[in-house]
């Protein structure tokens, strides 16, 4: 069963210190935008690697009491991340020491009964330390005491972390599922239609087996001769949760589906266009690497006329630029309309993302490449691109090698991307350019 990275998220009361210490662990500055105060954030997640484990981090908004809108959509946010958490880093400030807040915080997270890690931030001194040691009384166990500003034992921490992520699978316990195909997309667009509509044109199911979030599921059947899994994340709503603001925090259950597939179904309901939850599944798909394919559903509600699908397909191309390289299909689940042009695109795509080019063919590309646009200059010095090797596929990635990769623009990095797509194709599968010194 192809698992997904473990899940890793950040749970406090407000200004603990949670976004710095997510800052910390991924070694990066992240924007954080907020739509409303308190409720949206323009990202909430990001990958990183501890001792050649690799997870997801989840950064959440602040719990506090009450029962404002604000409040209770924060606490639905966090709720739902707490859901899917396999380890939850509950995060307090040791120079506040324990708050009622505090204490609110850890009677939800004893009741998710996950593993959980006590974290005291914002430890700078001795005397902090003993401040710090009325945290036990939460009976959490032992908190680790760090300071995510100056980056004092993240490494422990993390250490503890990984300790915690569930065992992997043996290779004995591996079998072959054929190909996987995740379907995702926001609440009510048609996901679990489109999966029973193509399983009931092939009729060919062998089991369905629960995936590893709780309400997806694993479907497997034959196509052709072709082995396939059809990971459903349909199930994302609960009793009392069915409102726009929770709808936004699909995105746990969408992560680990995504994360264990090699095509997505990314579904669009053609009577709605595209929204800003579209917008953010849609980035998180493009960022994960995989192959996409943009699935506009309920067709057979559109008024047919002349010029409609091309009216759309350019709504669609302007609201997600980002995913200029991937293929759209317009489909009825209802009706089953354009469902076996759909599957052969399914092929085509995960075909596309094993092109492997050799790297005598590449560089001739290379060079015709720099032949045709000069590379950029910075400061008086340019670019130098001497050669470059295709490192991996699934995505297609490959390695150019130059004398300074600082100077080496977004919008050039575009150009050897339109060159290499032009010549090799890749369609449907993102293509990453990473640039190194030559030594």
């Amino acid at each position: 069963m192809g698992k997904a990275k473990p899940l890793v998220v950040i749970v406090g009361r407000p200004n603990v210190g949670k976004s710095a210490l997510f800052n910390r662990i991924i070694e990066r500055r992240m924007a954080i935008v907020e739509d409303e105060p308190g409720i949206t954030r323009d990202r909430l997640y990001a990958e990183s690697t501890w001792r050649g484990r690799p997870f997801i981090l989840v950064d959440t908004g602040g719990l506090e009491s009450g029962d404002c809108d604000i409040t209770r959509q924060v606490r639905l946010q966090v709720e739902l991340a707490i859901e899917e958490a396999d380890v939850i880093l509950f995060v307090v400030d040791a120079r506040q020491g324990l708050t009622p807040h505090d204490e609110e915080v850890a009677r939800i997270l004893r009741a998710a009964n996950k593993p959980l890690i006590l974290v005291a931030n914002k430890v700078d001194s001795r005397e902090i330390v003993s401040h710090a040691m009325e945290f036990y009384a939460l009976g959490l166990g032992d908190p680790v005491f760090v300071s995510a500003e100056h980056g004092r034992n993240i490494g422990d921490l993390l250490d503890l972390v990984v300790d915690r992520f569930p065992d992997e699978p043996s290779e004995g316990e591996t079998e072959d599922e054929g190909l996987k195909v995740a379907v995702v997309g926001r609440p009510n667009v048609g996901k679990s239609s489109l999966v029973n509509a193509i399983l009931g044109e092939e009729r060919v199911i062998v089991t369905d087996i629960p995936g590893t979030t709780r309400d997806a599921i694993d479907t497997h059947f034959t196509r052709n001769g072709r082995a396939y899994t059809l990971i459903d994340t349909a199930g994302m709503r609960r009793k009392s949760r069915i409102d726009d603001s929770v709808e936004r925090y699909s995105v746990y259950r969408t992560l680990r589906a995504v994360e264990r597939s090699t095509v997505c179904l990314f579904l669009l309901d053609a009577t709605a266009g595209v929204v800003e939850q579209d917008q953010r599944i849609a980035g998180f798909v493009h960022e994960s690497g995989k192959g996409i394919i943009i699935v506009v559903n309920k067709w057979d509600l559109i008024e047919s006329k002349q010029d409609t699908m091309r009216e759309f397909e350019e709504h669609i191309r302007r609201q997600l630029a980002f995913l200029n390289y991937a293929p759209i299909v317009f489909v009825s689940a209802l009706t089953r309309k354009r469902l076996p042009r759909l599957m052969d695109m399914v092929d085509y795509v995960a075909d596309q993302s094993c092109i492997r080019v050799s790297t005598g063919t590449l560089n001739r590309l290379l060079q015709d490449a720099i032949a045709r646009v000069q590379p950029p200059s910075r400061r008086g010095v340019r670019l130098k691109a001497y050669y470059m090797v295709q490192t991996q596929v699934q995505p297609p990635t490959f390695l150019l090698f130059v004398n300074n990769p600082e100077l080496l623009h977004f919008s050039y990095r575009r150009y050897l991307e339109n060159c290499l797509r032009e010549t090799y194709g890749f369609h449907g599968n993102p293509i990453i350019i990473k640039a190194r010194a030559r030594e």
